[in-house]
């Protein structure tokens, strides 16, 4: 993490949610920084997914405090899931869903173009279309391509390249590599790893440890629901290598 970065991005108290009946997130607590590239690992079932859609106000049920940029976005909700969602948007969030959540008929570009969500981003679309395609460098020839027509991992790539354009303090990427081919998945990874954060911050969700070991700031295990232990990816995992 960036020395001069100490503002905390996130800051989950209390955090429970789950869907009808089923309580998934138990009483969690999690704090991001700005500047900070997170991993949350964890087996598939185990909430990884459901801690972002609550950060989202996306679950059927939630209560907690969750802050976002010292804003509370949690509220205490026992439906209407994604009523407040485009004001948690608004207040810096990009959440990159996992698979391909995309529109087949549309093209590479309107997909690019859409993630431009807020004002500021729509301004700068053409400029920041060019930081996504020097990410992703496969996309230059692919824009004015359905989607439906793309690989896998070209699918990925424009799904994780629209939560790029967001105007985002906080990016959630849910599981980068899922259903990709090994080679596919750690060159998605790759590209993830490669985005400037400036004063933003960056969780991202894997089963596979190894493709984050020694790369991001801190690793986070997640197992039924609750936050499992932290470890430094760069010294206590693997010696200190980055």
């Amino acid at each position: 993490m960036n020395d001069t970065a100490k503002n905390a991005v996130l800051d989950v108290h209390g955090l429970s949610a789950g869907w009808g009946p089923l309580r998934v997130i138990h009483d969690l607590d999690l704090t991001v920084f700005a500047g900070e590239r997170i991993g949350l690992v964890g087996l598939n079932g185990h909430g990884k997914s459901t801690l972002f859609q609550a950060i989202a106000g996306l679950t059927g049920w939630q209560r907690g405090s969750i802050l976002l940029n010292g804003f509370e976005v949690g509220r205490t909700r026992s439906q209407g899931p994604g009523r407040y969602t485009h004001q948690i948007v608004r207040r810096g969030l990009a959440l990159i869903p996992q698979g391909d959540e995309i529109f087949h008929g549309l093209t590479v570009e309107e997909h690019l173009d859409s993630g431009a969500y807020t004002k500021r981003a729509w301004k700068e679309r053409a400029a920041r279309k060019q930081r996504i395609l020097q990410i992703f460098p496969p996309l230059e020839k692919l824009m004015a391509t359905p989607v439906g027509r793309l690989s896998g991992g070209e699918r990925r790539m424009v799904a994780i390249g629209r939560g790029l354009m967001a105007d985002a303090d906080l990016f959630l990427v849910d599981e980068p590599s899922l259903g990709l081919a090994p080679k596919i998945g750690k060159s998605v990874v790759d590209a993830l790893m490669a985005v400037e954060l400036g004063s933003s911050a960056m969780v991202i969700a894997e089963q596979n440890l190894a493709l984050l070991e020694g790369r991001v700031d801190r690793i986070i295990g997640m197992h039924a629901g609750k936050l499992k232990g932290e470890a430094s990816a760069s010294k206590n995992l693997i010696g200190g290598h980055r």
